[in-house]
């Protein structure tokens, strides 16, 4: 079993920045992808990024330029740093890992999820 813990989401003014972080434990998988998804109040939940152990990255276009994923496998940690951040950037956010080696962008292709970081910006 993997447990994901997210942490460093708050509130932030548009134009701003935030750096989430993810540290996984349990039975972890050095070769595994992860993920950023992000889920506002009345939608479902969406792809934001992804990045495998060879360190390939995908981003949605809505985030594109402004998010970017990395990982510390010393740490077990993934981050997504957010800069230019927008009021529709608003969301709970969520990581997530699948023991596979390519980089995944959907929700059905990741086996565990943390409980999620709230993002809140204001305009």
């Amino acid at each position: 079993q993997v447990q994901l813990v997210e942490s460093g989401g708050g509130l932030v003014q548009a134009g701003g920045s935030l750096r989430l972080s993810c540290a996984a434990s349990g039975r972890t998988f050095s070769m595994a992808t992860m993920g950023w998804f992000r889920q506002a109040p009345g939608k479902e939940r969406e792809f934001v990024a992804t990045i495998n152990w060879g360190r390939s990255t995908a981003y949605a276009d809505s985030v594109k330029g402004r998010f970017t994923i990395s990982r510390d496998d010393a740490k077990n940690t993934v981050y997504l740093q957010m800069n230019s951040l927008k009021p529709e950037d608003t969301a709970v956010y969520y990581c997530a890992t699948v023991q596979q080696l390519t980089i995944a962008t959907m929700r059905g292709q990741y086996d565990y999820w943390g409980q999620g970081t709230q993002v809140t910006v204001s305009s």
